[in-house]
């Protein structure tokens, strides 16, 4: 007589037990109508399937956040039908429901390419338009390969030949079509709906490997409504406009190439948006207290054994030989270095809390097929910075960093964050009770900080809690920039005190902490964010002096000479082409101001002043000029005033 405790806390028995559909069913016809699948003591499974014992039942609707990707497993399903039917001869492979979308990998002689979207969308619309019921089959492994054997499938038969012993082997029938599939699955092939679309076409190595054969990858992405499938659209047609790799060249930033993969080039124009950025943040962190220093970046091999990364992170570390046999590592991170700064000489309770930043060179072994311009690099600068205290303090700094952090992201142009809170993972180090305090006194800091924020279960690092800051972009693309992390694990490790009042030697907790984490990552960000268009004091380039007759050479010199003297980056464009020409390559490399002088300019000794973006033109005399622009280009942190922020909860 099973009995099912529902979200509410009531509990449901039953004679026999029932599948999720019944289950539903007996609740209430809206919910019947609303399921598509449903959560027995945390997972998720077909609604057709029995509930046999005592439960936890949690009904699963479209309006879920667990809904998208049941919508996006069921369209892949749907998608490799549709191209089996199409395309008779082709197998499929695997076809996982990934961020935004799905994707299927097919073996077939002649690649797919984006002219064949049409007719197979078509034909997902004719297969979701029937309806079929999605039916689970549970079968013997010597079955499930006589079928796929029988159909010509050699790569589910491998598929199968690959199941770990025992494992349960099903199948799922959608109308004559059938897969190898662990399931879940909504109710029926029609609950896809119409809000899915084909994105992309690319080749995969069967399972990765290169020495495999290569598959036609075919993208998709699906969502619960045309609405967010329009907007999701939208945003990706914003995003390609923003690629900062786009930018990158139009704007003269930077550049990567093969004979340094993973590393970039950083130009002129590039170079000073990285100081603007690093200088603005450098002053930000001196006035908060912490002391500016620098690590090596190549040390013993015996050093990162103590610290744990040679155990747990030495696959991702670049290693170099001496020929005196010395085996060294370029460091991943700067913290067992901040330890060592620490430990010279005797630290007392009266200096704590001590925080020690660093702009530290770092070197990650990333694959070649995960690098992504700036936003996945292997040589890297991080806004480090490492607070030794107390237990009792971590409160006290976390409300601290929380103002530091809410400050620069302001200045930056970022209006709110998210904050999330990752507790204690299964695999750990320390005792239960130190969890407790320092999870207690991390959650105290969030309430006097004044963050909401979204627990994220079991996500901590193995030596402690952790918050993580997550910046939403102006397009509404959420990007995880900033952390906070107790560390109770590296201070034991290196033997790191300070002697407390009591006379006696206590060991500091170790706040790792970063606001923009990687300078180069941010830095493609904030290129995505103002889609090149940056504010004055932030730009690389801010202002261009452009001729229309070269009798006003002689005052453009003048006129960028005095402009530089106010503080202004600024360069003269005395080349002999139409103004509209000039005006029109200025803009496309985003330069925020262009000064126009023709002859009437230089005899009155003005410039007439065009806004990036924009068509008016604004008529100053060159000292006006000087002293306003000087001033639009102060960065945040030295004016007077500021403006208020905002903390979104997390979703």
């Amino acid at each position: 007589m099973p009995a099912y405790t529902l979200p509410d806390g009531s509990v449901r028995a039953f004679a026999a037990p029932l599948t999720g559909a019944a289950l539903a069913a007996a609740i209430g016809p809206g919910l019947a109508k609303a399921a598509i699948a449903v959560k027995v003591d945390g997972a998720i499974r077909d609604l057709a399937r029995p509930i046999e014992a005592d439960a936890q039942v949690v009904f699963i609707t479209r309006k879920d956040p667990e809904a998208l990707e049941l919508i996006r497993h069921d369209a892949a399903h749907v998608l490799a039908e549709a191209v089996q039917e199409l395309y008779p001869g082709t197998q499929v492979t695997i076809g996982p429901a990934v961020e935004n979308g799905f994707y299927y990998d097919f073996a077939r002689d002649e690649p797919f390419t984006p002219e064949d979207f049409p007719a197979i969308e078509a034909k997902m619309r004719e297969i979701i338009a029937r309806g079929a019921a999605f039916e689970r089959i549970v079968t013997s492994r010597h079955e499930a390969v006589r079928t796929f054997e029988a159909k010509g499938e050699k790569y589910k038969v491998q598929l199968i030949h690959d199941l770990p012993p025992g494992e349960t082997i099903t199948l799922y029938r959608q109308g004559q079509w059938t897969d190898l599939c662990r399931g879940p699955h909504m109710p029926t092939v029609g609950h896809v709906g119409d809000a899915f679309k084909l994105t992309k076409v690319a080749g995969a190595y069967w399972r990765g490997d290169h020495r495999n054969a290569m598959l036609s990858r075919i993208y998709g992405t699906a969502w619960r409504e045309r609405k967010e499938l329009d907007l999701y659209l939208h945003q990706q047609e914003e995003a390609e406009k923003r690629d900062h790799r786009r930018l990158g060249r139009e704007m003269d930033l930077f550049h990567m190439q093969e004979e340094a993969v993973g590393q970039v080039f950083w130009h002129p124009n590039g170079w000073r948006l990285w100081r603007n950025v690093e200088n603005y943040v450098r002053r930000q962190v001196d006035a908060d207290g912490y002391q500016e220093v620098k690590t090596p970046q190549l040390m013993d091999r015996a050093f990162w054994e103590q610290s744990g990364h040679w155990e747990n992170y030495r696959a991702n570390m670049f290693v170099a030989e001496t020929e005196d046999g010395k085996t060294l590592a370029l460091k991943p991170m700067n913290c067992p270095g901040h330890v060592q700064i620490f430990k010279q000489g005797i630290r007392s309770y009266k200096e704590l809390p001590i925080r020690f930043a660093e702009f530290g060179s770092c070197h990650r072994y990333e694959p070649s097929g995960a690098l992504h311009g700036l936003m996945r690099v292997r040589g890297f600068v991080q806004d480090d910075a490492h607070i030794f205290c107390t237990e009792d303090q971590i409160a006290a700094e976390t409300v601290r960093f929380v103002q530091l952090l809410r400050t620069i992201y302001r200045d930056l142009g970022f209006a709110e964050f998210a904050v999330k809170f990752s507790d204690r993972p299964a695999q750990r180090a320390g005792a239960d009770a130190v969890w407790d305090k320092a999870e207690a006194a991390l959650r105290e800091g969030c309430e006097a900080a004044g963050i909401a924020y979204a627990l994220n279960p079991g996500e901590g690092a193995f030596y402690g809690p952790k918050l993580e800051f997550v910046l939403r972009d102006a397009i509404g693309r959420d990007w995880q920039c900033g952390t906070l992390q107790v560390d109770l694990v590296l201070p034991e490790r290196f033997d790191a005190t300070f002697v407390g009042e009591d006379g006696a030697k206590h060991r500091p907790v170790m706040l790792h902490r970063a606001v923009l984490g990687s300078l180069e990552r941010f830095l493609g960000v904030l290129i995505e964010h103002y889609a090149g268009k940056f504010p004055l004091w932030l730009a690389p380039h801010q202002l261009v002096v452009a001729t229309i007759t070269s009798e006003a050479d002689g005052f453009a010199r003048e006129a960028a000479a005095a402009l530089a003297r106010a503080g202004l980056a600024v360069t003269t464009d005395l080349r002999n082409e139409k103004i509209t020409y000039k005006i029109r390559e200025h803009s496309l490399a985003k330069v925020p101001v262009i000064a126009v002088v023709g002859r009437k300019e230089a005899e009155g000794r003005t410039l007439a002043l065009r806004r990036l973006g924009g068509q008016a033109q604004e008529v100053l005399g060159l000292e006006v000029a000087a002293a306003r622009l000087a001033d639009e280009a102060t960065p945040p942190d030295l004016r007077n005033g500021g403006s208020g922020s905002g903390i979104r909860p997390a979703a």
